[in-house]
């Protein structure tokens, strides 16, 4: 365990996928590229959504198979693959089709994003798997820290990149170079994680004799569980912010003017957000303290929703997405590795996508933010948002840390 090897094939891996992803930015570049083929507030959301969440479909299914496997590495390469193939299939789409068809064009981005999420599914579970197996907790923590920051450098590249491409480019031959590029610059990371060193797993637990048994035997493990019934309530309200984030860009472009250069410059600043956080974020995993971790980052999504309701300049929202970028990368952090420390090895994927299946429903949260949106006004989206981030941080208090839970046992 805890191979230098591993370590910078977990940050390469993590650095190019960001360089990737970040071309369609959910709060950013996504809301830009609907709104541009004619899409709505509603759209909008659900396409924000599907980008994060369309992965909670299939995460339990895929932990009921992977339970019973002694490694994950050959299954997780094929999810590379078919990620790899969706993403540039949107680009290709939108090329073919563009304004055109832009209906055709918005169905296939769509298309795109949900398998793109949905085979995330698996690769999610196989993935955290495979980080539990090559690295302890502590250094774990701070692999993560590291492949954290080298991620939001990787965002920093691709903000300067994207701006770069909408400046040379007409939409939307610029929207669809976005996604064609990116697909390739994804692709050395898929590469690099395809060659980490995973043992064999030799605590292996059983396969149940049908889905329907495993599907019960994990509720049965929710409801005897009171430190995971915290946990993933904590985690699944932390994601309220995505109530109203999507909205934030929009709500900036009818105030400001927000050009080719403007929207790199708020993708950047959400990146350097995140990259310096994790400075933070490692040190305080690696001394065992994630909850304080999760309070911090709660408490700053809490201060980047409020600071949007009398935001009206850039550098306002440059803040906004600063603390933004910084509190995604802490919750991430402090999520990951307290599912990692609680879950008992043989059960650890049925832990992981019980978190990962309810706590991803927040991901939708945009679909709702929307909806809100469309029926009333960007203050009144706000303060729900605010009101529901302010009860998870209430939660956060009550979660153990690493020390707690090994008294417990």
């Amino acid at each position: 365990m805890d191979k230098r090897s591993d370590h910078i094939k977990n940050i390469l891996h993590g650095f190019f996928l960001s360089i990737g992803t970040t071309i369609a930015e959910p709060s950013t570049i996504l809301p830009l590229i609907v709104h541009a083929f004619g899409g709505g507030s509603i759209l909008v959301g659900l396409f924000a959504a599907l980008l994060r969440g369309g992965a909670i479909i299939v995460q339990l299914f895929a932990a009921f198979q992977a339970q019973s496997y002694e490694r994950m590495l050959p299954y997780l390469r094929r999810v590379f693959l078919i990620r790899f193939f969706a993403w540039f299939g949107i680009g290709v789409a939108i090329i073919l089709f563009g304004e055109s068809h832009p209906d055709v064009t918005l169905f296939f981005i769509g298309l795109g994003l949900f398998i793109f999420s949905f085979s995330a599914g698996f690769g999610a579970i196989y993935f955290k798997e495979i980080i539990a197996k090559i690295f302890t907790h502590k250094f774990r923590g701070k692999s993560m820290a590291y492949r954290q920051f080298f991620t939001a450098f990787g965002g920093l590249i691709s903000g300067s990149l994207a701006a770069l491409i909408l400046e040379v480019f007409e939409p939307p031959l610029s929207f669809g170079y976005l996604f064609m590029i990116s697909a390739f610059l994804m692709g050395f990371g898929y590469l690099a994680f395809s060659s980490v060193d995973e043992p064999l797993k030799t605590e292996v637990a059983r396969r149940e004799n049908s889905f329907k048994r495993f599907l019960r035997n994990a509720l049965d493990t929710l409801k005897s569980d009171k430190e995971l019934q915290v946990q993933v309530s904590t985690f699944l309200l932390a994601y309220a912010y995505l109530i109203a984030l999507p909205f934030i860009i929009l709500d900036a472009q009818s105030k400001i003017e927000l050009s080719a250069a403007a929207i790199g410059i708020l993708i950047t600043t959400q990146m350097v957000g995140a990259m310096l956080s994790n400075i933070i974020w490692g040190r305080l995993s690696g001394s065992g303290k994630n909850r304080r971790t999760a309070n911090l980052a709660i408490g700053m999504h809490l201060l980047a929703i409020a600071a949007a309701f009398g935001a009206d300049t850039l550098y306002e929202y440059m803040f906004i997405f600063f603390l933004v970028g910084a509190a995604a990368d802490g919750n991430r952090i402090a999520s990951g590795n307290l599912i990692l420390i609680l879950a008992p090895p043989p059960k650890r994927p049925l832990y992981i996508a019980l978190q990962m299946n309810i706590v991803s429903m927040g991901m939708f949260f945009s679909i709702a933010g929307g909806l809100i949106l469309h029926i009333s006004s960007y203050e009144i989206l706000y303060a729900i948002t605010s009101l529901v981030l302010l009860l998870a941080f209430l939660l956060s208090l009550r979660l153990k840390d690493e020390r707690e839970s090994q008294l417990r046992e």
